[in-house]
């Protein structure tokens, strides 16, 4: 006899890139030291900088943030504004180039190579607004910044996470009525699956949340309400989700490095997470509570 849970067991999602994680998150901006000031307040540390491009490496234990003030990189919705942008999203894979291909022939719109004498092509395809999304198969013994970076002497090229920080997803924002489109571009190329709204994660409610394959990260789905209906509409990567076990010690040991976490009645720093203010025109970071691998233990 066939054993009902063989029966009734359910596939796992699929996985069309062979996702494994975020490799790297970059902002572009005119002015990189203020942002990096930022960095450090959160904890991340400068270790490394691009041999050729005006590109420096930032890390706090298993994240890298890179900071891209090549002017040639910033997107024209900066210009002639100086804030910072979250401008591309590195995603690891079994294997770039067969990830690359596959998107594209899944309607991805390609990229044109950036890449000079002796640096490594990394292949991507457009994101939202006038974001990348770069496929990265270098991320074990050898690693992409090992030919492209040079490390900055006497820095821990591995500095340690504060409260177990650790990448938990990213908020995107989207026009009116587009959520549907995003969700049916990142499930459809990428894998990603929607998430129930009986589960919601960290202090803000709205949004739809999406899974990676991976089970790694998340996104988040978020459409304009109220009176941001009728204001310019302007999607793009608003923020990053920082995970960890204890979002009040995290919130606390920040505070202590400088940064400033918004107290409303609606948004505050509880067990569940933390909002950070926004600074330089608008950077923020949201804690969410979250055990180790429990993005992985979700289905």
């Amino acid at each position: 006899m066939t054993n009902a849970t063989d029966r009734e067991s359910v596939p796992e999602p699929p996985n069309p890139i062979g996702m494994d994680g975020i490799e790297f998150i970059e902002f572009t901006t005119s002015r990189p030291q203020a942002l990096g000031g930022v960095l450090e307040r959160m904890g991340f540390r400068p270790i490394a900088r691009h041999r050729s491009r005006e590109v420096e490496l930032y890390r706090q234990g298993t994240m890298n943030i890179i900071i891209n003030s090549q002017a040639t990189d910033i997107p024209r919705t900066v210009e002639p504004i100086e804030r910072p942008i979250i401008s591309a999203l590195a995603i690891r894979v079994r294997d770039a180039d067969a990830a690359y291909r596959k998107a594209l022939d899944l309607g991805a719109w390609e990229i044109p190579v950036r890449a000079r004498a002796l640096e490594l092509n990394i292949p991507g395809i457009h994101g939202v607004g006038e974001s990348l999304i770069y496929f990265v198969d270098r991320y074990d013994e050898f690693s992409i910044y090992d030919i492209d970076f040079r490390a900055i002497p006497g820095v821990d090229p591995n500095p340690p996470a504060i409260a177990g920080l650790d990448f938990f997803g990213i908020v995107q924002y989207v026009g009116i009525d587009r959520t549907n489109d995003w969700t049916e571009f990142y499930s459809q190329i990428f894998g990603f699956v929607a998430i129930p709204d009986t589960v919601r994660f960290g202090i803000m409610p709205r949004g739809l949340l999406l899974q990676s394959p991976c089970k790694k990260f998340y996104l988040q789905l978020i459409e304009p309400d109220g009176a941001a209906q009728y204001a310019p509409i302007e999607e793009q990567l608003q923020r990053i989700g920082l995970g960890t076990p204890d979002v009040i010690a995290a919130a606390s040991e920040l505070e202590k490095r400088g940064i400033e976490f918004l107290t409303t009645d609606k948004v505050h720093t509880s067990e569940r997470g933390a909002l950070t203010k926004a600074v330089l025109g608008g950077v923020m970071f949201e804690l969410v509570h979250a055990e180790a691998g429990e993005a992985k233990s979700l289905s």
